[in-house]
């Protein structure tokens, strides 16, 4: 006989009269608390098909911080420049659009343009995303992530050469279509690429700051666009239209340093591939790592499930229930992104202080900086503390926030536009600064997080392509009637939104999922049958429950061959 195993009963058997389990017998071995898995199923919406947290306690019993690991922190090094860089465009795009009006020489290049072309100025940057969606996902499934990224990099530095370039606004709103033509190719592989590469235990942290470094590119096109207006002349506004070319050119350069995605690879039968990889980076070189094993695995099993029940088409997005549902979510994330009056910060901050009263064009460079600085710190911050919270939760926080600052706001917005007075104008910016945290505790730090665990990877290009349409549509949309909403009615504009933000608290509520403390692959079946999430399981746990028994025999057979043991023929425990 064996050494005994526990959940089994004298004989070594699994009882029969319950589901075969052999990872209880790893709980001897690994002392896991039950919080997170209890917290799941708490919160999980009714009849959600989660598997069994089986690598997660693996995950929660490694105590080895990432930078201790050589192979990981190099990784992680990497992926800022090629991944989480990314963001660092738009949010460059969206400042420097923002600040450059600012500028007397861009508005006397312009014609001091309003209304309904100052919006397509704007709005032509999400224009060419849109254009761009259909194509995204075939790059992306066919070529894998990184050559996506490569490829729209060189588009994005095409537009950003174009827009230094201008002649006229046609030829402004042609360079900003492109910029937003390439961004999406970047963004959609660029987020699924780094939450697939990422140990899964950073990963929601490494997702969460995609988003946060979209402030870094802000603050930088803030502060250039601010240092450039001392220039008397064009170059004033085209230095900081041809500097938003800097962050691609880092992803160009840098993308080919870091692996392909492990699931993208084993979805293209280049298993061994996505093996040395997970190797690598996940088990330091260790091809023997019990971890890695049950991950590749976990990741085979839950792609070939995945493939089996998928048609290859836009049309799985819709063809089941559980699809369904992941699409409806998706698509309202991206309205609630962009329709929460972000947008109205972010590229008609100048429009807003001009209603306040505040026409220097130094103090509201200065004011722009520093708004952009508060940001950055508060969206790092709240993206370090992911981990640390449900999804649910923060999303929660977030709305309910966003619509009690969105209120203080309007009303302090009326109450200076009807009496003028100091108090009111300043409460006005105090609710701006404040309304950066609220929207990034949920909306910027968990966006992408949440987005690649809600999608199963062949499907997750699709579905984060759904969420950038209407998303992008939204932003289109938003930035093109601000100004005209702004100049119309005024701080009745505000009023729209505070509607807004009342329905997203209800759709949040109501419809979100839990997706927190689990792996990719132990979400794949969310919304699916639960036999697919136990099939997937349960061969995780027979690879786990092999390795373990292989370890326990060589340990066996080591100590009967131990010089202390006066007769080896025996182990001393069987004595």
């Amino acid at each position: 006989m064996g050494a005994w195993l526990p959940g089994t009963d004298k004989g070594g058997r699994w009882p029969t009269s319950r589901a075969v389990r052999p990872f209880e017998a790893l709980s001897h071995f690994f002392s896991v608390p039950e919080t997170t898995s209890t917290l799941i199923h708490i919160m999980a919406p009714a009849g959600a098909a989660i598997g069994d947290p089986v690598l997660t306690r693996l995950v929660q019993a490694d105590r080895v911080s990432w930078y201790k690991k050589p192979n990981l922190r190099i990784l992680y090094c990497l992926l800022l420049p090629t991944c989480i860089g990314i963001e660092m465009t738009s949010g460059f795009d969206s400042q420097m659009i923002n600040t450059v009006q600012i500028s007397n020489k861009w508005q006397n290049f312009f014609h001091n343009p309003d209304g309904a072309l100052l919006g397509i100025i704007s709005a032509a940057y999400n224009l060419g995303a849109i254009c761009a969606l259909p194509f995204v996902p075939l790059v992306n499934d066919n070529l894998g992530r990184r050559w996506a990224i490569f490829g729209g990099s060189w588009i994005m530095v095409f537009g950003s050469f174009l827009q230094a370039f201008s002649q006229n606004a046609a030829m402004y709103v042609i360079a900003r279509w492109f910029l937003g033509f390439g961004i999406p190719f970047c963004i959609i592989a660029g987020s699924s690429l780094m939450g697939e590469l990422a140990y899964p235990k950073e990963r929601p942290i490494m997702t969460s700051l995609f988003n946060a470094l979209f402030f870094v590119g802000a603050l930088v096109a803030a502060g250039i666009s601010f240092g450039t207006q001392k220039i008397n002349n064009d170059w004033a506004w085209r230095i900081p239209s041809l500097l938003q070319a800097v962050p691609s050119m880092f992803q160009i350069c840098f993308i080919f340093f870091i692996p392909e995605s492990p699931r993208f690879l084993i979805s293209k039968d280049r298993s061994e591939e996505a093996f040395q990889v997970l190797v690598k980076y996940h088990a330091e070189g260790n091809p023997q790592s019990e971890f890695v094993r049950a991950e590749m695995m976990q990741i085979e099993t839950t792609i070939h499930l995945e493939m089996e029940h998928s048609k290859r088409s836009w049309w799985e997005m819709v063809s089941t229930s559980g699809m369904r549902k992941r699409v409806i979510i998706g698509s309202f994330l991206g309205l609630f992104t962009q329709w929460s009056g972000n947008t109205l910060i972010s590229y008609y901050l100048n429009d807003l202080l001009k209603l306040m009263g505040y026409t220097d064009a130094n103090f509201k460079g200065k004011l722009n900086i520093g708004l952009n600085s508060w940001s950055l710190v508060n969206a790092v911050i709240i993206s370090l503390l992911v981990r640390r919270f449900p999804r649910r939760v923060m999303y929660m926080t977030c709305t309910i926030a966003l619509l009690c600052c969105y209120v203080g706001w309007t009303i302090s917005m009326q109450q200076f536009l009807a009496h003028h007075g100091k108090v009111a104008a300043k409460l006005t910016i105090f609710f701006i600064f404040l309304y950066s945290p609220c929207y990034n505790i949920g909306y910027n730090a968990l966006t992408y997080t949440y987005l690649v665990e809600l999608f199963p990877f062949h499907s997750r290009a699709k579905g984060i392509t759904i969420f950038q349409f209407f998303g992008r549509g939204a932003g289109f949309f938003t930035t093109f009637v601000n100004p005209i909403g702004l100049k119309n009615i005024k701080w009745k504009w505000l009023v729209t939104y505070c509607c807004w933000l009342a329905f997203e608290n209800v759709f949040v509520y109501l419809m979100f999922p839990e997706t927190y403390g689990r792996t990719l692959e132990e979400l794949a079946f969310l919304f699916e049958d639960q036999a697919l999430a136990e099939e997937a399981t349960m061969k995780v746990e027979k690879t786990i429950y092999r390795e373990d028994i292989q370890l326990e025999r060589r340990r066996t057979n080591s100590e009967a061959r131990s010089p202390s043991n006066p007769n080896p023929a025996f182990p001393r425990e069987w004595a």
